[in-house]
């Protein structure tokens, strides 16, 4: 296993972490998970420390996990491993407090390694993070007694939230998106290299582009590399990048990140050739004026009528026509206006009331782009999709 420094926490961290959202038994917290589950979760979380990932990553949101998770850690010594969990902002502080109180104790440990503020993805949680008597605040004297070793924040939120979060510089690490299909978060992970702050990466398997299940075209686009695989060694290529989350369910799961660790030879050549293809690819399908302005002056989802998330669409309609991915651009398109604020805006549902001349003034695409809309509604529409875990987790 590679390890990097996880900026100014000092942890050696594992270059993939064995993350928990998606291998417990249900998103409901007080059930009680199966025989069948548990010995799931434990064997995933063994084969995880066995390949030397000993970075567990949990949080309250994600139902049973942390008291999965607890089950399997109770025995083995507090220092083979690296605990991470996570509670939302709460406008009530002693709410926050109480779930992070709840954590500790179904984990069964007497403090995490680190703690994040889970989900600062607007400003206004991250006005309950930040206000005096805050989540931050009541984080960081936990901090002091010993509970958490070391405070960051996650986030799914727009870049300039993220950096305002980052700028009060009460946080050690982040965990944040950032992957090939998604690099417009690539300023804030130079900020917080600026500020050595560690970074996990999140969900890149399956927000990153549901590359467990890759269509034919991308397979042969990343070749000799899986997708997975490409996705894997272009973000560990960038040293400011120290950890993804690997989102395993089960113990083979691992297989495939593994085997793009063991990549030695020619790595940077691989990645720079399938970049390159990738990027050919795309400029062939849509043209390259497009890929260059595609963004230009684009409004964001409150910005439109219906808070329509024109870039999100956008974003999904070029992935398809490039690359055929269609059972990704359906599972997002289809959370849209069910994602709270963890992904939001709304689909085009009913194009045809909405006038958009006004909100896409800016764009060199404004012409285009409603028959755009149309037309990836035509395609990614279907039955919607409820985000995992509950809406303010």
């Amino acid at each position: 296993m590679e390890y990097r420094r996880f900026g100014k926490t000092e942890i050696s961290m594992p270059v993939l972490t064995c993350g928990g959202m998606r291998f417990q038994f249900s998103w409901n917290r007080s059930d009680s998970p199966t025989r069948e589950s548990r010995q799931r979760v434990k064997s995933t979380v063994s084969k995880a420390l066995e390949l030397g990932i000993n970075h567990i990553e949990t949080a309250y949101g994600y139902g049973t996990s942390e008291k999965e998770i607890g089950d399997v850690i109770k025995g083995l010594p507090r220092d083979s491993f690296i605990l991470q969990t996570k509670a939302s902002p709460r406008k009530d502080v002693n709410e926050f407090l109480k779930r992070i109180e709840e954590s500790l104790k179904i984990l069964q440990v007497d403090y995490v390694d680190l703690f994040a503020i889970h989900g600062i993805n607007n400003e206004e949680l991250l006005q309950y993070s930040l206000n005096k008597g805050g989540c931050l605040e009541t984080a960081l004297k936990l901090k002091e007694k010993g509970v958490i070793r070391h405070v960051g924040f996650s986030s799914h939120g727009p870049a300039e939230i993220i950096l305002k979060t980052m700028k009060s510089g009460g946080f050690a690490f982040v965990n944040l998106h950032w992957y090939y299909f998604f690099q417009d978060n690539w300023p804030v992970i130079i900020e917080a290299s600026n500020r050595d702050m560690g970074v996990l990466i999140i969900s890149p398997n399956d927000k990153g582009g549901k590359l467990y299940d890759p269509p034919e075209r991308l397979r042969q686009l990343t070749s000799p590399l899986s997708p997975m695989a490409f996705n894997d060694l272009f973000c560990l290529s960038r040293k400011e990048v120290h950890t993804l989350s690997t989102g395993a369910g089960k113990p083979s799961d691992y297989d495939e990140h593994i085997n793009a660790l063991n990549i030695h030879d020619r790595r940077e050549e691989l990645i720079s050739e399938i970049a390159d293809r990738m990027k050919k690819r795309f400029n062939d399908m849509l043209g390259e004026e497009w890929a260059e302005t595609w963004k230009e002056g684009l409004p964001q989802w409150h910005e439109t009528p219906g808070n329509i998330n024109i870039p999100a669409i956008l974003f999904l309609w070029n992935l398809v026509k490039a690359y055929d991915m269609i059972k990704y651009g359906k599972m997002r398109f289809n959370l849209m206006g069910n994602g709270d604020h963890w992904f939001p805006g709304n689909r085009p549902d009913s194009l045809g009331k909405y006038d958009f001349s006004k909100c896409l003034k800016n764009s060199p695409h404004s012409k285009k782009i409603p028959a755009i809309l149309k037309e990836a509604y035509d395609i990614l529409s279907g039955k919607e999709v409820k985000r995992l875990g509950g809406k303010n987790d």
